[in-house]
């Protein structure tokens, strides 16, 4: 017996300080020689070796369906050679082990930035529109193997998401 499923849409909003704030940070560049403060990437990593490398992607399209946490570090991820992609999330805090369907959001984050995810926080991607990207991540060297969680919305919800760009944002 097949189930169907239904594709919704989900706009993204160009990514700022204040709106990311309930997912991690948003870091922009800084004066060389700036002391370190609030603005900067407040990073937990504690719970094993860092591990910094370049991640190529190939573009698999915009649609989504299964979304993923880490609970024993944060992450940084961002774009090399200023472009552009997308980010869907879901904030860390809830009192179940799901993220919460009505605070999903995606994200246009422009090649110019990076992004810290908090402890926890649920995102899927990145994504994005060209042939190709390479991701610096910042994560724990094991993340994947031993911290990586999912949740599958068509399995849940027979839900299926595709992130959209608005420009008028």
């Amino acid at each position: 017996m097949t189930t169907s499923s239904t594709l919704k849409q989900l706009k993204s909003e160009l990514i700022t300080p204040e709106n990311f704030q309930p997912y991690g940070q948003v870091i922009f560049a800084s004066k060389d020689g700036k002391s370190f403060d609030s603005e900067d990437a407040q990073l937990n990593l504690q719970n094993g070796i860092p591990r910094f490398y370049i991640m190529r992607l190939h573009n698999k399209g915009t649609k989504f369906h299964k979304i993923t946490r880490h609970t024993q570090c944060t992450q940084c991820l961002g774009s090399l050679e200023g472009k552009n992609w997308f980010m869907a999330v879901c904030p860390p805090k809830n009192d179940i082990n799901k993220p919460v369907l009505e605070k999903l959001a995606a994200f246009r984050i422009p090649g110019n930035c990076f992004i810290k995810l908090e402890v926890g926080t649920w995102h899927a991607g990145p994504y994005f529109d060209h042939d190709f990207v390479d991701f610096y991540n910042l994560e724990l060297s094991d993340t994947n193997v031993v911290d990586h969680f999912t949740h599958d919305f068509l399995k849940s919800h027979q839900l299926e998401f595709e992130m959209v760009s608005t420009m008028d944002n």
